[in-house]
């Protein structure tokens, strides 16, 4: 999901109680309210099952500008996939590897021929630059920069704080709520914080299933979030459909964002996620894409580039 840039206050301690009002004072912020007592997993304990948390995760997305020439103009969808790898002591490895852009539609696919089936593109239909092609390329794999911890609602945790983070739907909102307001200190983001970052602890995280399952519990109570019942993402899994509605923008450009979300209640993970943005009663393009989470794990497989689908 698009997150506002914050920076990223101290560590707030995971247990009963918090550090919160702590931290608060620290920063000159006002105190904030004792948290509930929180209770530790039944993993809490349990060690890594594998050398690295592994993500592996196909983005797509409608490109922002039309292709071809004359009346052949066409959209294209861009693809890519991305997978990360974490120790349990926060060293990370990320690989990307572009799969190469498509027609959208039927009609684009027609128009795109005959346009005379181009493999790149180096204009788009109105002259902007662009680099794109059909063809896969070959990727890269490196390590990532960072400070080898986990982010969180804008904290900064060890691989056994995130195991301790509390299993309970409530606890763990209200540790999600403190977290937000110290990272943040702007009450009247703190939902939004809070429902930004619930799907994180559903594969981007090694948390334990207790605290996933936690987390698709505190999610449906979430302002602007909605059940909608079993459905099937773009790689044929079923799950549970939900889906979080934000308004933004001002009268003159009123802006409604929808993140919709597949989830495997068994597993209790992500399968995919896909944004839109209607602005003014228009979707946005721009705004437009999807991710499908195609594996979120404990491996012993080392980093590498990432593999054609």
């Amino acid at each position: 999901m698009k997150r506002a840039t914050a920076p990223v206050r101290p560590l707030i301690a995971v247990g009963a109680g918090l550090a919160a009002m702590g931290a608060a004072a620290l920063l000159g912020l006002p105190s904030l309210a004792k948290a509930p007592e929180v209770r530790l997993t039944a993993a809490a304990s349990a060690p890594p099952e594998g050398a690295y948390w592994h993500t592996r995760m196909l983005f797509k997305k409608t490109s922002p500008r039309r292709l071809g020439s004359g009346a052949n103009r066409y959209w294209v969808v861009e693809q890519q996939l991305i997978e990360r790898w974490t120790t349990p002591d926060g060293r990370s490895w990320v690989g990307s590897r572009e799969l190469g852009a498509y027609p959208e539609s039927a009609a684009d696919r027609a128009a795109w021929r005959r346009d005379g089936s181009p493999a790149k593109w180096s204009r788009t239909a109105d002259g902007q630059t662009v680099a794109l092609s059909t063809q896969p390329a070959k990727g890269h794999v490196s390590p990532a920069r960072g400070d080898n911890t986990f982010l969180l609602a804008g904290q900064r945790l060890t691989y056994e704080e995130v195991q301790r983070l509390p299993a309970d739907p409530n606890a763990l909102k209200s540790w999600l709520a403190q977290a937000a307001r110290v990272s943040r200190a702007q009450e009247n983001a703190v939902d939004r914080d809070v429902t930004w970052a619930l799907p994180d602890l559903l594969y981007r995280l090694p948390a334990p299933k207790e605290v996933r399952a936690a987390a698709y519990q505190a999610l449906l109570t979430m302002p602007g979030v909605r059940a909608r019942g079993k459905t099937v993402d773009g790689a044929g899994r079923t799950g549970m459909a939900l889906s979080i509605e934000f308004q933004t923008g001002d009268r003159k450009e009123p802006t409604k964002a929808t993140t919709d979300l597949v989830i495997d209640t068994g597993t209790m993970l992500l399968l995919s996620e896909g944004q839109t943005s209607v602005i003014n009663g228009k979707e946005s393009r721009g705004e437009a894409g999807n991710q499908t989470v195609l594996q979120a794990g404990w491996t012993d497989a080392a980093p590498a580039v990432p593999a054609l689908p």
